[in-house]
């Protein structure tokens, strides 16, 4: 039997939402030579010490997500972005265990794409970030030295999700208050979903 996370045992245990679904795409993520882990209070699958998929449980479905899953050639066409701003991740959502179970070879295929992927070190190819900061930002940066070094030293993907949050407040009293409420975090190095 495949190593499984006691972690992600527990977590599946209390789980009521998608309880069948997560048990069935963990099964097939366990017969492949990916390790399970537990990070973002979630089942991830690595490879090498690289981050190859997740699975969620979400209110509306469950989803095996693929981190590099841009790179896939998905013949079947079933991978989905998970949101309108995500530029790797791709995802298939599901709703029930039939649709799984007769996915489950192309699944498979997949994961050993992504893990031959993964072999080769193929790397997303990010275009220049196009997103602008909002002024409040900009200010922020520009009278913090210290924040301003602590927020470039951020991956790309972490100033892109601050931004993408910093961005979406509609007033100007609001931004600020999301800027100043991450500030902290932002200086320990952590983006929006860290812990």
């Amino acid at each position: 039997m495949p190593d499984t996370d006691p972690k992600v045992d527990a977590l599946i245990d209390k789980m009521t939402d998608w309880h069948d679904e997560v048990l069935a795409l963990r099964a097939i993520l366990l017969q492949s030579p990916l390790k399970e882990e537990f990070k973002w209070r979630s089942p991830v699958y690595t490879y090498d010490g690289a981050n190859v998929a997740i699975i969620w449980g979400f209110k509306d479905r469950a989803t095996m997500g693929f981190f590099k899953g841009v790179l896939l050639k998905d013949p079947e066409g079933i991978l989905e972005a998970p949101g309108d701003n995500s530029r790797s991740s791709r995802g298939v959502n599901f709703t029930d265990t039939a649709t799984i179970a007769k996915l489950k070879p192309v699944l498979l295929a997949y994961i050993d794409e992504a893990i031959a992927n993964e072999k080769a070190g193929l790397k997303v190819d990010f275009p220049k970030d196009d997103l602008e900061y909002p002024e409040e930002l900009v200010a922020w940066l520009d009278g913090d030295a210290d924040f301003r070094t602590a927020f470039e030293g951020l991956t790309p993907g972490r100033r892109r999700g601050w931004v993408l949050h910093f961005s979406t407040a509609k007033q100007a009293a609001t931004r600020v208050a999301r800027i100043d409420k991450a500030a902290p975090r932002i200086l320990q190095g952590k983006g929006m979903q860290d812990r």
